[in-house]
């Protein structure tokens, strides 16, 4: 417990006179006691209370909607950590009631990376991802989010959590711990599909497993049937059902299967029934006489080893979750209109397959390629399942940063948004109040914040003489600490803060500020691969930062390619020579990095229609820096990018480890032929 100061004691001691809760930064001081049957005891355990009060909350900066939204419900697609999103999600009164503190997420699907260090194959020579955080660390990294979980999950809705073998049995017990036991519904086994190393002196290993947890007994749940193959169905005798309309009782079985209420068995004309005994499906018991039909399971189990648990698709996301997975989850614990969230989401499977079935859906993952992905894959649906059939034009969706934020988008929001927007970004309470005649905007704790008004008062700086100002009015009428929030440009001392008296008064500075008396954590940024093995490898970002454009200059040629060509290859490459790349990222103490160090990867759209980014191919910086820094591709993809009338451009993005993009917009006519 933290020594507490006579302001935070009398500001406690108000809250509680008052019967008011505590602001999330002061309910870590207050120990709290749990009595649970059991739990999992490591180190590094922190109780679910920090967890939810520390957490960093970081506000989600709309970038782009895809499709009309109307002003009505538009599904997210968010690029950022999860554990920050979620606990920005427990602001959206969509996804959680603060008043009823009850969430209203129907079903929440996650494949998290397995934190083995085991790596798994997309390829048959590419390795997919290595999940390196291990132990320990790997399983408070899952409960955090598990906890979240929890909170924004409807009291009727339902989790599934897929797992493998290395950390399932430590994983139950802190979903027993989260969910409670009693709410464990089912160990369901499914395929690993190609995704198994060779097993050296043991089994091997073809199954993952998937916990079904609910948040109460009153949950979703419809019964899944499916079609046994013909050698395991059973012969039944036909019954009659007195009552049954006579639609129900002459149903025809043109497609091989019928579904009859559960217990009982349809009766047929004599038309259907020769129907059936054209095609199999009835025959006479050789020993009573009498019709009998072939039925169906009316229920699938616990064992879903008949569907794909990955789908391997050339060139699509490492691990890619099966359409066929996801329908029978989505199928089972929802309804048309249900919200739907995954937190790992990777390459979109649970969104994808959602849209399909009428639900509303909510997608985060901390990746640049898997942001691009998804993109790419809601807007190139397919009606059917398995990405098959007519084109599906995707409901209205909004693409959201969270964590990394574009500046100029915040600076040309209109006050009242650009106010609401900065008091989120520090984690301050919105409670318009006055002190001394000084109209002030929030609370960070117990002390003020004011949101400096640039927009009105645009000759105004804030400096020394500002404060000095400040304090004459507010003297000993605040506490020990007093914020400023201001754009960086405003903000005219360096130090993080002036003391005037009893009293700090702080400047958080946009676009950037770290202070260290503001968070216990220092700040971690999102770290993005420079090698196809890292791409899920699981990460803890903290706090937030803006987006800063790299340096980057590059050569564009055209030359003959090397090596053996292949019969169907064009003869020419093009050649991207990377010779500068620098990032530009703010930090207080400055970050030293050799030239192209911080490189992450090349993406590409060979067709840019000149709006969406709509990306083809990935170069990793490791496999560039092979190529003594070269991206190269098929010079063909050039010119028919520039013939045939579609767009004539491609579009190429470089992505630093921190998430920050250079674009680039290039024709062939860009590309010189090399000296």
């Amino acid at each position: 417990m933290n020594k507490l100061n006579k302001e935070e004691i009398e500001f406690i001691t108000k809250c509680l006179k008052e019967g008011n809760s505590l602001p999330d930064n002061y309910r870590y001081i207050i120990p709290f006691e749990t009595k649970k049957e059991y739990e999992l005891t490591y180190e590094g355990k922190e109780r679910e209370e920090d967890i939810l009060a520390d957490t960093m909350a970081v506000p989600l900066q709309p970038v782009k909607t895809f499709g009309n939204g109307n002003g009505g419900w538009a599904n997210k697609l968010i690029f950022g950590d999860n554990l920050q999103v979620l606990k920005a999600l427990m602001n959206d009164p969509e996804v959680y009631d603060k008043n009823t503190g009850r969430g209203k997420v129907r079903l929440i699907y996650i494949d998290p990376p397995f934190g083995t260090g085991d790596i798994y194959n997309a390829k048959e020579t590419a390795p997919a991802y290595s999940a390196k955080l291990q132990g320990a660390k790997f399983i408070e990294f899952l409960r955090k989010r598990l906890v979240f979980l929890r909170e924004i999950l409807a009291d009727d809705g339902t989790i599934y959590v897929r797992i493998d073998y290395h950390f399932e049995h430590y994983l139950k017990a802190v979903m027993d711990e989260i969910f409670e036991k009693n709410n464990f519904k089912n160990e369901i086994i499914i395929n690993r599909s190609k995704y198994t190393k060779t097993a050296s002196r043991r089994f091997l290993t073809k199954t993952d497993s998937l916990f079904f947890y609910t948040k109460s007994e009153n949950y979703q749940y419809s019964s899944i049937r499916k079609e046994k193959p013909i050698e395991e169905q059973i012969w039944r005798p036909f019954l009659h059902l007195p009552g049954e309309s006579k639609i129900n009782r002459y149903r025809v079985i043109e497609d091989k299967k019928f579904y009859p209420p559960q217990g009982r068995h349809w009766a047929f004309s004599q038309k259907n029934l020769d129907i059936a005994y054209s095609k199999g499906l009835a025959r006479i018991n050789p020993k009573t006489g009498k019709p009998e039909i072939k039925t169906i399971d009316t229920e699938i189990s616990n064992n879903w080893t008949d569907i794909p648990g990955y789908t391997a698709r050339p060139g699509g996301y490492p691990t890619e979750n099966s359409e066929v997975l996801l329908e029978r989850i989505i199928t089972a614990s929802s309804n048309p209109g249900d919200l739907i969230l995954d937190a790992f989401a990777g390459s979109g499977t649970t969104g994808a397959v959602a849209e399909k079935l009428g639900r509303r859906w909510i997608m985060i993952d901390c990746g640049k390629l898997a942001i691009y992905t998804m993109q790419k894959r809601l807007l190139n649906l397919r009606k059917e399942i398995g990405n098959k059939g007519k084109p599906l034009k995707p409901k209205p969706f909004t693409l959201c940063n969270a964590g990394l934020y574009d500046y100029k988008m915040v600076k040309d929001l209109p006050w009242d948004k650009y106010r609401e927007f900065v008091l989120k970004l520090f984690q301050c309470r919105d409670e318009k109040h006055r002190v001394a005649g000084v109209e002030l905007d929030g609370y960070l704790g117990a002390d003020s914040v004011m949101v400096f008004n640039y927009k009105k008062h645009k000759d105004v700086i804030l400096d020394r003489g500002f404060i000095d100002d400040l304090h004459k009015i507010l003297g000993d009428k605040i506490g020990y600490k007093f914020f400023i929030i201001a754009p960086a440009a405003s903000v005219m001392f360096f130090e993080d803060y002036i003391e005037k008296g009893k009293t700090k008064y702080f400047a958080l500075r946009i676009p950037y500020s770290i202070i260290d008396e503001l968070h216990r954590k220092g700040f971690t940024h999102i770290k993005q691969p420079i090698r196809e093995a890292d791409v899920n490898d699981t990460i803890d970002a903290v706090g937030f930062d803006f987006i800063q454009i790299p340096d980057v200059e590059c050569d564009y040629f055209i030359e003959s390619k090397k090596g053996q060509m292949e019969m169907d290859e064009c003869n020419k490459e093009a050649v991207i020579k990377i010779r500068k790349f620098k990032s530009n990222i703010l930090s207080k103490k400055p970050l030293q990095f050799e030239n192209r160090e911080t490189l992450s990867m090349v993406m590409v759209d060979y067709d840019y229609n000149g709006e969406v980014f709509d990306f083809d191919e990935v170069f990793y910086a490791e496999e560039i820096k092979k190529q003594a820094w070269e991206v190269r591709f098929d010079a063909e993809k050039l010119v028919l990018s520039g013939s045939e009338g579609i767009n004539g451009q491609i579009m190429i993005i470089y992505i630093d480890i921190f998430g920050n993009e250079k674009r680039e917009v290039k024709s062939l006519k860009d590309f010189r032929r090399r000296k």
